[in-house]
């Protein structure tokens, strides 16, 4: 893609029409514990931009756990129970996800609310502020079920990570990190997770312009992410990969 090219209606690395100038917006999409959240983190480091004040980063992050919408007081029930699927496309916020990523590309300030994954529940009293950034990574199981949203993307990229490595990475971070118990994550994965990655999540692979086998572990692959958006932020011969 050169410099100042249009994608999906918005200018690439240049003015828009309103003389904002639009983010590259990446969508980075894979099965439950794929290691979509540490590939993000794996580019932001090699980048530089990891350690980097918020206010000031040229790239950042954003968790499609973010846009889960409210629950009932039925499905929470459900939810605590470990009967209530979050992996199908209907536990997502379409609407809050397409507008968010819509005003990104607009070079607007958003702000988004962390997910608490114990209560089920967004948190409105911890809010994320995205500022306008140079390169926008948006990921999670469904990034590109959505075709709205998948439209967006000027890049799409999807871990796979065979599923005995996910099964083996989930249970002890649900255990551990989201206060399930070992019968809970088991049942949750053999009715809900494994099917709906089956169903949803691992046909959006076709979409994808880079698979990245073997996750974060590929460093092959995200060497080359890296080059390519070291080339988008710094079209004229740009930084290395440790910012120099």
């Amino acid at each position: 893609m050169g410099d100042g090219e249009s994608v999906n209606g918005v200018r690439l690395n240049g003015a828009a029409a309103d003389g904002v100038k639009t983010p590259f917006l990446i969508g980075v999409a894979g099965g439950t514990a794929s290691g979509k959240s540490t590939v993000c983190k794996r580019i932001m480091e090699q980048l530089g931009q990891a350690d980097m004040d918020h206010t000031q980063r040229q790239v950042v992050t954003i968790s499609q756990d973010s846009f889960y919408r409210e629950l009932s007081d039925a499905e929470k029930a459900r939810a605590e129970r470990g009967l209530f699927n979050f992996d199908h496309p209907s536990a997502f916020n379409e609407e809050l996800m397409l507008q968010t990523l819509q005003d990104i590309l607009h070079g607007k300030k958003v702000e988004i609310s962390e997910y608490d994954y114990r209560r089920n529940s967004v948190c409105p009293e911890k809010i994320i502020t995205i500022y306008p950034a140079d390169v926008v990574l948006f990921e999670g199981i469904l990034v590109f079920y959505f075709p709205a949203i998948r439209d967006l993307f000027h890049m799409k990229l999807f871990v796979d990570t065979d599923s005995d490595t996910r099964l083996a990475r989930r249970v002890p971070r649900d255990i551990n990190e989201r206060g399930r118990d070992l019968d809970q994550v088991l049942n949750a994965y053999m009715n809900f997770v494994k099917p709906a990655f089956e169903e949803f999540c691992s046909p959006t692979k076709k979409f994808a312009d880079v698979v990245i086998p073997r996750g974060a572990d590929n460093t092959v692959a995200i060497d080359l992410i890296v080059h390519h958006i070291n080339e988008i932020l710094h079209p004229s011969g740009g930084l290395n990969q440790n910012g120099h």
